[in-house]
Order: C-alpha cells, then structure tokens, then sequence
C-alpha cells in the first residue's frame, strides 16, 4: 500500500474514532469494546459460513505472533522517543538552554488555551488530518518532481531533435 492509501486509511480510522469519541460522547475504552465485539462477530459468521461451505481455514496461532526481532524494535523505537522527549523536557526544566526552555514553555501555553478552548479528541483529530495532508502533500510534491523531470526531460529530446 502506498503513501495515499496509508493516508487515507488513517485518516478514515481517525474519522471514526473522532465520531464514536466527540458525537457519541463514547470513551476509548466503549470504542475498543465495539470493535472487539465486530470482529468477534464477524469471525464468528464467517466460520459458521466456511463450516457449511465446507472449506477448512488453518487457524494456527504460531501464525500470528511477531517475531523476536520486530518486537524489539517496536521497543526500542518507543524507549528512543520517550527518551528524547525526556532528554528536551531535562534540558528546558534545567535552563541551561534559554531559547528552548522559552519555546517548551509557549508550547505547553497554547496546548494548554487551546485546551481549554476545543476538546482533547477535537485537537487530536485535527492533529491527525495535518498528519494525513502532510503525507499526501509529500507524497505529490515527488510525484510532482518525476512529472517535472519527465516533461524536462521530453522538452530537452525535442530540443536535441530539433537542433540536429
């Protein structure tokens, strides 16, 4: 799946989450509740059909575990980011660097006024689609870089033909 298709995929599982949080007024925890429900349900039908189909579906649960390696990676990634955010947090909190101490403080300013001002899961949800539009943006500018280069490209052909 490419960069569009990431980005869209997330952005429609933000959607949904947004909706079931801020309309419904739901929590995470009814949200994680419904979709264990779904697919609990949905695996559930599609047995009962594959039993009467009679095709036979290998449900082996070694199948499904990560590896060693990607479950120390997916810590080690996790234990690097909270350690850089602790290591910036350490330096602001200690004032040996001014401009980032004032940066940290202004940031935590708005977070916290625009916190009073708009719902947790609003700025979250705003926060993802800035995410996904970041990712389709990037994603045409080098689509857009190869059409340039191409159509320079054709250009500078024709000009060669043309010249000789």
């Amino acid at each position: 799946m490419g960069d569009v298709g990431k980005a869209m995929g997330v952005l429609i599982s933000g959607t949904l989450v947004y909706y079931h949080c801020a309309f419904r007024n739901a929590t995470l925890l009814s949200l994680f509740s419904d979709v264990l429900i779904v697919l609990l349900c949905s695996l559930a039908i599609l047995g009962l059909l594959f039993r009467q189909l009679n095709i036979s579906v290998p449900v082996d649960p070694l199948e499904w575990q990560i590896s060693q390696d990607t479950a120390n990676n997916i810590v080690a990634r996790l234990a690097n980011t909270i350690g850089a955010a602790e290591s910036v947090l350490r330096v602001a909190a200690t004032g040996h660097d001014k401009r980032l101490f004032v940066k940290v403080v202004i940031c935590l300013f708005l977070l916290s006024a625009l916190g009073r001002l708009i719902s947790g899961v609003t700025v979250a949800y705003a926060g993802l689609c800035l995410f996904c539009l970041s990712m389709l943006c990037q994603n045409s500018q080098s689509f857009g870089n190869c059409v340039l280069k191409r159509r320079n490209g054709e250009v500078l052909e024709q000009d060669r033909h043309a010249d000789s």
